[in-house]
């Protein structure tokens, strides 16, 4: 008969910075498997500084609380093993590290090897690749050690695997996106296969910014199948078996899945805000509710983030707000049960228009009046935050900011976007999952057309293309680098309609560079993935 290792996979919500109150919550992780009997408990990624620590990393200060912080903890640890992440300042050299802690001591140091410096990730800014393997036994058995991107390259494992670890940690904190579950599992279940060796993915949840983490920490064996996956979006210390009988065999345990890609998406919404704006301290959130759908699922997913006696929104009618979108506003708030109040807007338009009267005498009526109306509720919105001691979440969705359907201060005008990366048929879909759990949206809400209500009869298909249509171009020229004859000739979409959107997007870069930072759920969002300049002469061709 072998003997059984009991692993502990440690999924926390590490706050960026908080460096004491990090290594704390890793003291009652490691606490609470010790009382389960753990051999082994494993942290995520930097999991001491929380990930991204960004140009933190460059402060001799901060730098030295993470030392002094991890040598204190070592000394702490009795009967358990511990691998956790910290960067480590090595003379002018700096690593991301995955220390392993046992009996009061480090017992061994890695450093990453691969560094990835893509889409939302810049750690060759910051840190100098290792090279060599580590393998730490663990109640007498050889483990290898990784860091995060090091699986996502052949080296490092085959390198562990070759020094004879018999299973390979790897620590991670890899940001959520769309389908980014499968990309793993694929990813590690051929590092896993290729090298025979079994793989404990543990990785961190929660919001940092526009990132958000989903834990999905997981379980492969030797052929790269998965015997155990976490839940998503939780944390939690969520315990596995293995088997040693002269190899190591992770026995099948609980596989938590999203229940849909809906649920997924909005589970990583309901994260962005809630750690947004309660790790920033805010008293809770203001949005302006119109009536439509995106501020509909906004005020949805800000109740389910925070609670709705954090939440409250204010409607600001118009001559030109339809009286379903009072109907509707009214019926959302009543729903969800929060905070409404109405404020009209038009004793206020009307002053500002008649100030301005004498600059714009002799000009036509243009967006310029319309754009008055939207920076009057802007105001308005940001002064009861700011009174309250709140954030104003935005409502405007990605395929609204890709082409600058959107003003400046005005509904663009707060502190966090909520929905900033879901295109605009993404919203329809998340708005019908949101109602499968308590109707809160109205039906109309989802089925009719969408206006902004900045004049009569305005439709947003007047200044759009219609959002399937929109949406089509977006994700090819903003997600994937598309030309203009890719994307005519992928969705048969007429050339002069492609030009326009391309356009229309190049020109907002201004707007978007001015937005406030919002939850990222794509391989391509606008701020930290995707950095066009504002001034540039660039014209996409045909090709």
């Amino acid at each position: 008969m072998g003997k059984e290792l009991l692993l502990g996979m440690a999924q926390i919500d590490a706050y960026v910075g908080d460096v004491s109150g990090n290594l704390d919550l890793i003291r009652k992780r490691v606490v609470e498997a010790q009382t389960q009997g753990c051999d082994l408990i494993i942290f995520p990624e930097l999991a001491v500084t929380g990930y991204p620590p960004e140009d933190l990393l460059l402060r001799p200060e901060f730098m030295q609380q993470v030392a002094d912080g991890v040598s204190q903890l070592a000394t702490e640890i009795t009967d358990i093993t511990v691998v956790l992440g910290c960067p480590e300042q090595l003379g002018e050299a700096l690593y991301n590290t995955a220390k392993v802690i046992r009996d009061g001591a480090v017992v061994g140091t890695y450093h990453k090897q691969l560094l990835p410096n893509y889409s939302v990730f810049d750690e060759k800014r910051y840190f100098t690749p290792g090279s060599e393997p580590l393998v730490v036994t663990v109640e007498g058995e050889p483990v290898g050690i990784t860091v995060c991107e090091d699986v996502w390259g052949p080296g490092p494992v085959a390198a562990a695997a070759a020094a004879g670890a018999k299973l390979v940690v790897n620590i991670n904190a890899s940001p959520y996106h769309t389908n980014k579950s499968q990309e793993r599992e694929v990813v590690i279940g051929d590092r896993a296969h290729n090298n025979q060796v079994p793989i404990v993915y543990v990785n961190m949840v929660g919001g940092q910014d526009e990132l958000v983490f989903d834990g999905d920490s997981f379980v492969v064996d030797a052929t790269g199948q998965v015997v155990q996956r976490a839940p998503d979006f939780e944390e939690g210390l969520y315990l596995s078996r293995v088997q040693v009988d002269g190899w190591m065999r992770p026995l099948p345990g609980p596989v938590c899945r999203s229940e849909s890609f809906e649920s997924g998406v909005y589970q990583a919404l309901v994260t962005g805000v809630r750690d947004y704006v309660n790790k920033n301290g805010f008293n809770g959130v203001v949005i302006g509710l119109s009536g439509g759908i995106d501020s509909a699922l906004t005020l949805a997913i800000a109740v389910d983030a925070l609670g709705p006696e954090r939440v409250e929104a204010v409607m600001m009618p118009s001559g030109y707000t339809a009286g379903i979108s009072l109907e509707d506003a009214r019926a959302e708030a009543e729903a969800l049960d929060i905070k409404y109040a109405e404020i009209p807007i038009g004793g206020v338009t009307d002053a500002v228009e008649a100030a301005l009267a004498e600059e714009f005498t002799g000009l036509m009526e243009d967006v310029t009046e319309e754009n008055i109306q939207a920076r009057v509720r802007g105001l308005l919105v940001m002064a009861i935050a700011n009174k309250k001691g709140k954030i104003v979440l935005t409502t405007g969705t990605k395929s609204e900011m890709a082409v600058g359907y959107a003003t400046l201060y005005g509904d663009m005008a707060g502190g966090f976007a909520a929905i900033k990366d879901v295109p605009k048929m993404l919203v329809y879909r998340l708005s019908k999952y949101r109602n499968t759990l308590g109707l809160v949206i109205p039906e109309r809400v989802i089925t009719r057309p969408p206006s902004a209500e900045l004049r009569p009869d305005q439709l947003d298909q007047d200044s759009l293309p219609p959002y399937p249509v929109l949406d089509a171009i977006l994700e090819m020229y903003v997600e994937e680098d598309r030309s203009i004859r890719e994307i005519t000739e992928a969705h048969g979409i007429d050339r002069a309609t492609v030009e326009r959107v391309v356009g229309m997007v190049n020109r907002a870069e201004h707007k978007r560079r001015q937005a406030p930072p919002g939850v990222r759920i794509s391989t391509r969002a606008f701020g930290r993935d995707r950095r066009y300049p504002i001034t540039s002469r660039f014209t996409p061709g045909a090709s």
